[in-house]
């Protein structure tokens, strides 16, 4: 989709508009002219006051001519933030997709500022966003494809770095949405190979013999069960000149998770593909802040299994040594990203960065307590996570902080006959399972820990989702790099 800054007058345009408002505010309408009177009395007649999320279509002759206007509500402009932008777009890209429209021009204001651009423009692609590529039909004529967009007004560095943040989202939004027969530790670590070439980053992968001499004996444990073996894959990227600081992004890398030999019922095993979620979003972040050239030192590390049930697989009372010497009892083998995590926490804590994050759709407890659109923040220093949770209220990825400083819960772990059980139990499973993963974490390092697995996968569309993969998270964290060191 190509979008770029326009400023143009409707008397020259011969393509559909779409104009965003905010509640009983009807002042962009002016871009209209002549035409909006007439416009104004069609709102009043379908009571379209521009609430928040609310799309109409309008047909207005002029000149002999069909014109097409969408209206966008943003809600009240007091309260309207950066996201109603993003949701307003998509929601009229889509209706904009059904009618066949190919082009299309959207006017929110006479000049628009940087993020209000880039808000705009990320709307706009990821509202376009379909995985149909299994289809046997071609019905690309049919559901109808968008080519251009006009943004009026549009700042050019936002649209820039909105079309790579929003490109790189779909990208992660594809790989996850990959079915377990396509996307496998072994592919995936192709896949990782080719990104790195395309974007010029470092890579680095390692296979299950590497693994082992490694002393990665958790990710090796988990993945070992599966006829594909594991890999672990190290991406870097690194900036002309001397880099501001050097931050690692840890990603869940369970390509498939059947739960073992804990093994999961059918409908909790149906969307399983979905695990390697934090991996895929990884391997996107990667992938934005080479096309941004951001001036930090980024790794990003993953450690990528199939979690199957056979003769070899691992089992619950196993005692394994992770890579910084912990030993962990198995208590559940359904409970294995944080024993992959382990080993990625341990490994990335010894490229000596300042900060570490690491997502992953790592609980069921997290998606219970937060609910499916809400991912739970965890970190061992209130700073950075406050630093995230203000930037996540602009991305529109909704972020939760949930307490790590309960003694009694943390004795959960610490139950067993191995340095930490790898399940807490049922009540505060999501608090238990961020604790075991902060005991691979270097002592100094700045760490959050993202269970995403709630808004990692929708089962509904609405707003810029689709059914399916979300690549949620991803825009959180560029914004992070951007707004910190750029």
């Amino acid at each position: 989709m190509e979008i770029l800054s326009v400023s143009k007058s409707i008397e020259s345009l011969d393509i559909p508009i779409a104009v965003l408002l905010y509640e009983d505010d009807q002042s962009n309408l002016s871009y209209l002219g002549d035409l909006q009177q007439e416009v104004k009395m069609l709102m009043q007649a379908e009571n379209f006051k521009g609430k928040e999320d609310s799309v109409s279509k309008i047909n207005l002759i002029k000149n002999q001519n069909v014109v097409t206007i969408y209206l966008g509500g943003l809600g009240k402009k007091e309260k309207v933030s950066l996201d109603n932008f993003r949701r307003t777009t998509a929601l009229i890209v889509k209706r904009a997709k059904r009618d066949k429209v190919k082009d299309l021009l959207i006017y929110a204001g006479e000049k628009l500022s940087e993020e209000v651009s880039k808000a705009i423009v990320e709307g706009a692609i990821l509202g376009d966003y379909t995985f149909d590529k299994y289809k046997t039909k071609n019905n690309e004529e049919e559901k109808g494809k968008i080519s251009k967009i006009e943004l009026y007004g549009g700042d050019e560095r936002g649209i820039t770095v909105g079309k790579i943040l929003a490109e790189a989202q779909r990208f992660v939004r594809d790989l996850v949405n990959e079915p377990g027969n396509v996307i496998n530790p072994i592919t995936l670590a192709e896949i990782a190979k080719k990104l790195a070439e395309e974007y010029h980053l470092e890579c680095r992968i390692y296979d299950e013999k590497e693994i082992q001499e490694m002393g990665m004996m958790a990710l090796w444990s988990v993945g070992k069960g599966s006829a594909t073996p594991p890999r672990f894959i190290h991406l870097t990227y690194k900036p002309e000149g001397e880099p501001k600081d050097r931050i690692v992004f840890v990603g869940k890398g369970l390509t498939f998770d059947s739960g073992g030999l804990n093994i999961k019922t059918g409908d909790y095993m149906r969307t399983m593909k979905m695990d390697k979620a934090g991996a895929c979003t990884v391997l996107g972040i990667l992938r934005a802040i080479a096309e941004l050239k951001l001036p930090v030192e980024v790794h990003g590390v993953i450690g990528a299994a199939e979690n199957m049930p056979s003769g070899t697989a691992y089992r619950p009372d196993d005692i394994i040594r992770a890579m910084n010497g912990k030993t962990i009892e198995i208590d559940n083998t359904d409970a294995e990203g944080r024993v992959t995590l382990a080993d990625a926490l341990s490994y990335a804590s010894n490229l000596g960065p300042s900060r570490i994050v690491d997502m992953a759709t790592l609980t069921g407890a997290c998606v219970v307590a937060l609910g499916e659109y809400t991912a739970g923040l965890f970190t061992n220093d209130d700073e950075f996570g406050d630093e995230f949770l203000k930037i996540s209220k602009d991305t529109g990825e909704r972020l939760w902080k949930l307490p790590m400083d309960d003694k009694k819960l943390r004795e959960k772990i610490k139950k067993g006959n191995g340095d930490v059980l790898n399940s807490g139990g049922r009540y505060g499973g999501a608090i238990t399972a961020a604790m075991f993963l902060e005991e691979f974490v270097k002592e100094g390092i700045k760490w959050i820990h993202l269970d995403i697995a709630g808004p990692a996968y929708f089962k509904e569309e609405f707003g810029y989702y689709s059914k399916g993969a979300t690549g949620f998270g991803l825009r959180t964290c560029v914004e992070y790099i951007i707004r910190k060191y750029s």
